[in-house]
């Protein structure tokens, strides 16, 4: 998986919405890997060009209108891999439109394949920095973020690589309708006590956990990744947390979950 896009808690300028998250980009993952196959490069060339987001224009008022007839609803995934949940989602829920982000050339490929093969048309790509996608879509405007198996960035001296950081935090808020959702899986423990200490500390967000097996399984209907299905097979046991945006008129910070 690829790093999406970080920033670190002390920057110089802090940020008073997000908006202008990473202005200075922030991707740290390799670009390309392997070769492509002959086809997969065809449908780089050709295919993506006709699903990319093109955020050197101005952001629609509305994402839905990024697509044919009317979602009823936005969702991203930052960093999304091989695009098994991607794809995956999206076949599970036609009338939302899906936005993907990867830098790594490889795993766009890789879901130009699938979205040819099953003629999917409620997806569209950003071939970048999340960041950039973070401060180009206009406010409330996605009912969720998907964040699945981040690289984790483990030595202390690149926890500012991490994507989740103080500025990304402030950016999926402003970007989340109210009562949308922040969705996070790891298997590494010390970058979801990370998460949550960021999102805990954040007014616009709420943990959602009420007991111990709603961040020790996976939510109804999720896909595992290739890469969860490794960590399975190597002994690593993920967390699935989730995070509901709140009105800025909202007290409520949630209860701490309870061991059951």
């Amino acid at each position: 998986m690829i790093s999406a896009p970080n920033d670190t808690k002390d920057r110089d300028t802090p940020l008073d919405d997000g908006t202008a998250a990473h202005a200075r980009g922030s991707f740290f993952g390799r670009r390309k890997g392997h070769k492509l196959r002959i086809h997969q490069a065809d449908l780089i060339d050709n295919l993506l060009p006709h699903l990319a987001l093109n955020i050197a224009t101005p952001a629609p008022e509305q994402l839905a209108d990024l697509f044919d007839g009317e979602p009823e609803d936005v969702r991203l995934e930052i960093g999304f891999g091989g695009g098994e949940h991607l794809i995956a989602e999206a076949q599970a829920f036609p009338n939302v439109g899906f936005l993907g982000c990867e830098p790594y050339v490889n795993g766009m490929a890789k879901i130009l394949t699938q979205i040819e093969a099953h003629s999917i048309g409620n997806i569209r790509l950003y071939a970048g920095d999340a960041a950039e996608l973070l401060a180009w879509a206009p406010p409330h405007s996605l009912a969720r973020i998907d964040l699945i198996h981040p690289d984790p960035w483990p030595k202390r001296r690149h926890w500012k690589r991490r994507f989740v950081q103080d500025a990304t935090v402030k950016a999926m808020a402003r970007i989340l309708k109210s009562g949308g959702e922040f969705r996070f899986v790891s298997d590494i423990d010390d970058y979801c006590a990370w998460t949550l200490a960021h999102l805990m500390r954040s007014s616009d967000f709420v943990w959602t956990a009420e007991r111990a097996a709603d961040w020790q399984k996976p939510w109804d209907g999720y896909t595992m990744t290739r890469y969860g299905r490794k960590a399975e097979r190597e002994g690593r046991v993920a967390a699935y947390l989730t995070f509901r945006r709140v009105g800025k008129s909202s007290s409520f910070r949630g209860n701490a979950p309870h061991q059951s």
